[in-house]
């Protein structure tokens, strides 16, 4: 296995004319070559050494997705050092936390998250030097721009003999090394530091090149977060390793001005690959719902007719277009001509597919992005398995599941005892391979507890079916248990009333050995209210309680067998 170090390099041997990284500094987007990229990662990485960075050092990284987060994350990582990268979500005690947690030595900057750092710094006792990405007024002696650390490498560089020692230093790293430590929400304790080495990502691109195709002419604008594993080896290094390149947000003044510049950067870009998250695909279909509908009642109609016929006709993916079905295409060409390509050109006009990540997306969201051309091919990971351990893919998916198991890498279903299932049955999920993490930082009992002779544990519960995809179902350790000792987990039920129900907020289900599931529910006062102002009733009414407690019913029921989502 390779060291992210050696990948890059031979990348940009390469695939050196290339552009890796586009960025819209001001009007228009720039492309930045893998030779230029290579360039001042050199001086980046040899402005640290300058610095005092030395191997296993750490170091953070908060800030938006740029060019710079690339060359500064390959720059420490070219000394042997590690990055923690963070994310620009997180309340300032939240970052307190993780720079002294990691004993971070120096930090990386946005100006947008420096007041959060400044809240904390004093507080911070490893941190030594903060790094600033955009220009400041003054520095202090602990404070200095990215640039003239760049500057002082590039000078550094030029001396006689120091390149040959600069690289020593960057050929002596290993797929062992540490490359980052990723720290897990901690919404119930400390987070939790996740130990990615080299040595994991590099496997785990190799492993999600069975399921994703990336020639070199392919862009993607990445607009998850850059701190999270799954945008560090689907689009940071996935496609690096493919000549492709990368594309950042136009950053705004504020987090809500950067989200407004999304669509004139897909339009810009024009995206061949997205990775998307479950909220993002639903804002994405609020949007596209809400503009259908501003056409007119007409185009409206086609639109739901379109989505009818597409979804009889694509089934669950594996299975669609068969038999008498292949009547349907020629209308479906009909609709796709006249209303679905022009929502894709929403994205760009050449995307192909979205990856998704995160929580699982639900089956009526997927179908619906396959239905307008732009599917969602579901994944499943973890950043202990640096994250990729299965997903749908072009040539291979069922909508529903989280698509097969990637290559070189065990997967196998376990009972409460550790004990392998058989096909079709329900049990953790539980992977090894040379995806799987080094372990916690500074956590030895949680690592003992989670990796177990080579095995990692994931606490989801799933099963494989009989063409091997992987069906993720919720936690392991939250499941419901009916009367027949059938067990379940409640989470996917839950985010699927929240989901599909504007009048419910909350949902809690609860079964113990019972005959019926409870089911806690928490109504959207708002929708309810408008609801009965429709109906011409009061919420103190005897008449428009009995109605409210209808509506919440069968909102409720549509989930139950013989109801509209009860086979999702």
């Amino acid at each position: 296995m390779k060291s992210i170090v050696q990948f890059f390099e031979e990348n940009v041997t390469r695939f050196s004319t290339n552009v890796y990284l586009w960025e819209k500094p001001v009007d228009k987007y720039e492309g930045t070559t893998y030779e230029s990229t290579r360039t001042q990662v050199y001086e980046f990485a040899a402005g640290l050494h300058k610095l005092g960075i030395k191997e296993g050092d750490r170091l953070a990284l908060l800030s938006e997705g740029c060019n710079n987060w690339v060359i500064g994350e390959l720059g420490m990582l070219y000394l042997g050092a590690v990055n923690v990268p963070l994310s620009v979500k997180l309340n300032a005690d939240e970052v307190k936390f993780r720079l002294n947690h990691s004993e971070a030595r120096f930090i990386l900057v946005s100006s947008m998250q420096t007041p959060k750092l400044k809240e904390v710094l004093a507080d911070c006792k490893t941190i030594e030097k903060v790094i600033y990405f955009e220009t400041r007024e003054d520095y202090s002696d602990n404070e200095i721009h990215f640039n003239e650390v760049k500057k002082t490498g590039a000078s550094w560089l030029a001396e006689k003999g120091n390149r040959e020692k600069f690289e020593k230093i960057y050929n002596s790293v290993t797929p062992e090394h540490f490359a980052n430590i990723c720290y897990t929400s901690g919404t119930t304790a400390d987070p939790k530091g996740i130990i990615l080495t080299h040595g994991n990502y590099i496997t785990n691109v190799y492993q999600a090149y069975g399921l994703i195709d990336i020639p070199p002419f392919f862009k993607t604008l990445l607009f998850l977060p850059w701190d999270h594993s799954f945008a560090h080896t689907t689009g940071i290094f996935a496609f690096m390793g493919k000549g492709a390149s990368i594309a950042s947000v136009k950053l705004g003044k504020t987090p809500l001005e950067t989200l407004r510049n999304l669509p004139i950067c897909l339009k810009e870009i024009r995206p061949n690959i997205l990775m998307s998250a479950p909220a993002v695909s639903k804002n994405f279909r609020k949007n596209i719902d809400k503009g259908i509908r501003e056409k007119g009642k007409l185009t409206t109609f086609l639109f739901e007719m379109g989505l009818r016929l597409s979804y009889s006709y694509y089934k669950e993916g594996i299975n669609g277009g068969q038999g008498l079905q292949k009547l349907k295409k020629p209308f479906l060409k009909f609709f796709d001509k006249i209303i679905f390509s022009k929502i894709r050109d929403i994205f760009g006009g050449e995307l192909e597919y979205f990856v998704g990540g995160a929580a699982l997306l639900d089956m009526e969201l997927q179908r619906y992005f396959y239905a307008i051309g732009a599917p969602v091919f579901q994944g499943y990971g973890l950043s202990e398995a640096s994250p990729v351990i299965s997903a749908n893919a072009k040539h291979k998916h069922k909508l529903g599941s989280s698509g097969c198991p990637v290559s070189n890498m065990e997967l196998k279903i376990c009972d409460d005892e550790g004990n392998s299932l058989p096909e079709g049955e329900k049990g953790e999920i539980v992977i090894k391979g040379g995806n799987v993490m080094h372990g916690y930082w500074k956590n030895e009992a949680a690592t003992k507890e989670t990796i177990r002779n080579g095995w990692l544990h994931t606490g989801d519960l799933g099963y494989l079916d009989q063409d091997g995809f992987l069906y993720v179902l919720g936690r392991f350790k939250s499941l419901l248990i009916s009367d027949d000792g059938e067990k379940y987990s409640p989470e996917s039920i839950e985010e699927a009333l929240m989901e599909q129900s504007k009048y419910i907020d909350q949902v809690l289900l609860y079964n113990n050995q019972r005959p019926y599931t409870v089911a806690l529910v928490v109504p959207n006062q708002h929708a309810l209210k408008s609801f009965l102002e429709e109906k011409r009733l009061t919420a103190d009414s005897e008449a428009g309680q009995r109605a409210v407690l209808t509506l919440i019913e069968n909102e409720v029921y549509e989930y139950r067998t013989n109801g509209k989502y009860g086979k999702m």
